[in-house]
């Protein structure tokens, strides 16, 4: 009779290995959930900084066009070249007003009011102020660049060292980045503007340099 309370009281070790290991799963499922979240963490900063590079990118690629797209309406109207010139920082931010000449394909234009046309549009572009919607009703520009700035210049002498009748034009296309840099361009286009932080360290820019014939 003794022996069987003593059964009684005392686990079979066998049952108490059970229990034994049944703690240390759980502690496994603790320190894999633990290892899981520092990983799931890890990701989202990873993502976060893939999107972030993506759109440094995508307004990179979008400069690159836009100053594309300006040298060939310039070498569409050689006429009138130095109306296209920029002067102080450049355009960008709704410097420019409309045009009284709409020189769109339907409308005759002498080559000084299509440059002013052109100018306009491009601007418009650079703002994106054709690609909107409503936030929070706000109407909010989605495309084209942050706090952009463009600038058309050309140097003396360029048009004879680039051939008779010939000039090379340095168009370039500024906008504001995500993270601050110490090796930012040295160009000039956008400085000052106040767009780029006290030491332009978010200014970004590329820059293109075309060799135009004025028919002028």
């Amino acid at each position: 009779m003794q022996n069987e309370v003593e059964r009684i009281e005392r686990p079979d070790r066998r049952e108490r290995a059970k229990q034994a290991g049944a703690g240390f799963s759980f502690i496994e499922v603790l320190v894999t959930l633990l290892l899981l979240g520092i990983g799931f963490t890890n990701l989202i900063g990873l993502q976060a900084a893939a999107k972030k590079a993506n759109y440094d990118s995508l307004q990179r690629t979008t400069a690159v066009v836009l100053a594309r797209d300006i040298i060939e309406k310039m070498r569409a109207n050689p006429g009138s070249l130095d109306s296209y010139l920029t002067t102080g920082t450049g355009i960008g931010g709704n410097t420019l007003s409309e045009p009284d000449a709409n020189c769109s394909a339907q409308a005759r234009c002498n080559t000084g009011q299509l440059a002013g046309y052109d100018m306009w549009q491009w601007e418009q572009a650079l703002d994106g102020a054709n690609e909107v919607r409503e936030i929070a009703g706000e109407v909010v520009a989605t495309g084209g660049l942050v706090n952009p700035a463009a600038c058309i210049q050309t140097t003396p002498g360029s048009a004879s060292a680039a051939g008779k009748g010939t000039q090379a034009f340095q168009i370039t296309v500024a906008w504001r980045g995500l993270h601050p840099l110490d090796n930012v361009s040295d160009t000039t286009c956008g400085i000052g503007s106040g767009n780029f932080g006290a030491q332009e360290q978010y200014r970004r820019s590329v820059t293109l340099t075309a060799h135009i014939t004025s028919s002028s």
